[in-house]
């Protein structure tokens, strides 16, 4: 080449490739979105399973307050029965039952009107605890209880509740108070949303 002559540079020059690079990047955050999306979708799914689950568990407690209340009514109707209002007690205890112990209630409940009727007695009682009974079928010696299968068609569910109760007894003769001490079992069942005493079992 003669000095002094000028070298013309080539018209492409050769530049750098960021198209992959820039799609590398693309990719990432799409896979980051993708993630967080998911992870968004997951955590909302949870909350509200979180919120079902509790709105169920409060609904069952509140069910099973109720449950209480009823068999500690029914049961307070009985530890109070006297001379004087044995018959309308009878009627009202009558009413809050359901199933077999409906049909039978005469012969159910007679041995408390005797009592009550043999010792002229006015009766004072009280609920002194109620709890809902739990009844595992598989423990071994545990016999099961027998269902009764006219409430199974318009009974919701049955609920065993366990009430301990104490009642004082004036006798008529002016003789010492007797203190009676009350455990009994009882079926509550659900019929169209009104609860009733399904069973009586005194345990001795």
């Amino acid at each position: 080449m003669p000095p002094g002559s000028l070298t013309r540079m080539p018209d492409d020059e050769p530049t750098p490739d960021h198209d992959g690079d820039d799609g590398r990047v693309v990719t990432s955050y799409g896979i980051a979105s993708a993630v967080l999306g998911v992870l968004a979708v997951a955590a909302v799914a949870l909350a509200a399973l979180i919120w079902t689950q509790h709105r169920s568990d409060e609904d069952e407690l509140q069910y099973r307050t109720r449950v209480m209340q009823t068999a500690a009514d029914w049961t307070g109707v009985l530890v109070n029965m006297n001379k004087d209002t044995v018959e309308a007690s009878m009627v009202k205890l009558h009413e809050g039952t359901v199933g077999q112990l409906n049909a039978d209630f005469d012969a159910s409940v007679e041995p408390y009107r005797e009592l009550v009727q043999t010792l002229q007695s006015r009766t004072t009682g009280q609920v002194d605890s109620v709890a809902v009974e739990t009844i595992h079928h598989e423990q071994q010696g545990a016999a099961p209880r027998q269902e009764q299968p006219e409430l199974a068609a318009f009974a919701a569910r049955t609920d065993t509740v366990m009430v301990v109760a104490t009642s004082i007894s004036e006798n008529a003769g002016g003789d010492k108070p007797r203190t009676v001490r009350w455990t009994l079992r009882l079926d509550v069942s659900d019929v169209d949303g009104k609860l009733l005493i399904s069973r009586l079992e005194p345990i001795r």
